[in-house]
Formats: structure tokens, sequence, C-alpha cells
């Protein structure tokens, strides 16, 4: 029988250096079961018989394309619709309340969001059902929402919009209803988001830590969840205020309820567990 590869020491620390200098994920010592586990199968497609073998091939000349490949096998979360459901009351109680009632806030009247981890679509369409149900409500009520992931094939599977039926087990039947058409045949047990949703959110491969990011406009809602327990603390310090100049006056910063900012050096108000926002003038 066949054994697994063993992650060395040596073959972990130089792991966990390329993935923080390309993503600035700081795995730590606490993360080396979750990275032999998610690169286990890497190995066997490449028919690396250690990781040792395995890390000449980032370091090598030319090994950007398989640090790519490290950073989408690190990064990627399984996740499900309406996922902390309680982000999404807040979004429908008290911002789309505001955004009708604060002609400040409410700018050109056109509501921005940006889903900045997407991971494979689960919160971005979340977010964009509420937005296209309250579309439906309320006539002359526009919206916009951007989208953004480190990784490409998770992106390329939230484009598809298709999910087994398991991950919409939140989803409330009126949604699910209006929104998603059935699989049937080699689909069937599938979801497929409607092109009329799809079609509306635009999506780009992001480095949260790259130098620009390609908005023209600013945010009412940034939801950044899951993502910055990843990060160390000048990381994600970093990172709060380069999200705090893309949010409106009064805009809304929404991070994972795991995480939290008050450690952290940031202008930021908070409003109630997991959500910031930027203050008014």
């Amino acid at each position: 029988m066949q054994t697994s590869p063993i992650l060395t020491d040596s073959d972990y620390d130089l792991i966990a250096q390329i993935v923080y200098k390309h993503s600035r994920i700081h795995l730590g010592t606490g993360k080396r079961e979750l990275v032999s586990s998610r690169l286990g199968k890497r190995l066997r497609t490449l028919g690396c018989e250690s990781y040792a073998e395995y890390c000449g091939l980032l370091t090598r000349k030319g090994g950007d394309g398989e640090v790519a490949h490290l950073l989408d096998a690190i990064s990627t979360n399984h996740t499900f619709f309406f996922r902390e459901r309680q982000h999404f009351d807040f979004l429908e109680k008290r911002v789309l309340r505001e955004f009708a009632d604060d002609r400040a806030f409410r700018g050109d009247g056109c509501l921005r969001c940006w889903s900045a981890a997407a991971s494979t679509g689960e919160e971005p369409y979340s977010i964009a059902l509420l937005l296209a149900a309250h579309a439906d409500a309320n006539s002359g009520f526009r919206w916009e929402m951007d989208c953004t992931d480190i990784s490409r094939p998770a992106l390329e599977t939230a484009k598809a919009g298709i999910y087994p039926a398991v991950r919409l087990g939140e989803v409330p039947p009126e949604l699910r209803k209006r929104f998603f058409q059935v699989g049937v045949g080699a689909q069937s047990g599938h979801h497929r988001v409607k092109a009329e949703i799809r079609h509306k959110i635009m999506w780009h491969q992001l480095n949260l830590f790259q130098d620009t990011y390609p908005f023209e406009k600013k945010f009412h809602v940034i939801f950044c969840r899951n993502v910055m327990i990843y990060f160390d603390k000048p990381s994600q310090e970093q990172l709060i205020e380069k999200m705090a100049n893309l949010l409106v006056p009064g805009g809304y910063l929404k991070v994972g309820h795991s995480e939290s900012l008050s450690a952290l050096a940031h202008r930021l108000d908070p409003v109630q567990p997991a959500v910031y926002r930027r203050p008014k003038p």
C-alpha cells in the first residue's frame, strides 16, 4: 500500500512563506493538517512522491502557475447560501431602509455592494437575491454588485451559478422559486441561478493586497467575511483601511462572526457584532 507523503517542517515552512508572499494568508503552526489534506490530491495529480518535490515545482523558474494552484487549494472554502443569516437580515431591515430614507446615503440612487471573498458564489448570490426581490417590490430601486476572489476556479464555479440542492437549504422558498431553475436529467438535484441575476454581477479575480482595485465607485456595503482570520495583524489593518476608503460615508463593512476588529487599529464605528460603519461627516 502506498503511503501518503509526509509534510516535513522545512517543507511546511517554505509553503507557508510562499502562500504569505502571494496572498498575505498567514498559515501559522495550526494549519499544518489543513495544508496536508488540501494538497494531498494535488500531489497525486502531479505525480509528486514527496512535498520536497512539490516545493521544487513551486520555486523553480516558471512556477507561478503551480503557485496559483496552491493558493486555490488553500483559500477556497466550502459554504452555503445565507450563511450567517444575521448579516442578510441586517441588509434587508436596516441598510435597504436607510437607503430609501437617507438621501445623502443614497447618493446617485444605485445601491452598490462588494463581496470581497466571493469563493464559489453562495454569498454574493444570497445578497443578489435579496436586492433583486427588493427591486421587484420597489419600482425604481437600482443595485450593482462586484464580486472578487483570489481563486480563478472558484470564480468560474460562481459564474456558472449551479449548486446542489443541499447548498440552498437556507434560501426562502419564494426566492428559490423566483430566481432559480431546477435541474433535470443529468442536472437533477441541482439548481441554477437565473441569468437575470448571474449577468448582473461583475466578477473579478483579485488579490486583496494588490495595489489597485478595478472599481470606479464606492460601496454602500462590503462583505469581507471569514477571510481576515487568515491574515496577520498588520495585514488585517492594511486591508481594513483599504476597505474603509472604498465605503461611502455611512457605508457598512461586514466581517465573519468569528472575526473581530476590536484589537485592531481602524477608523470604523462598531454597529453590532461583525458589522462596522464608516462615520458620516
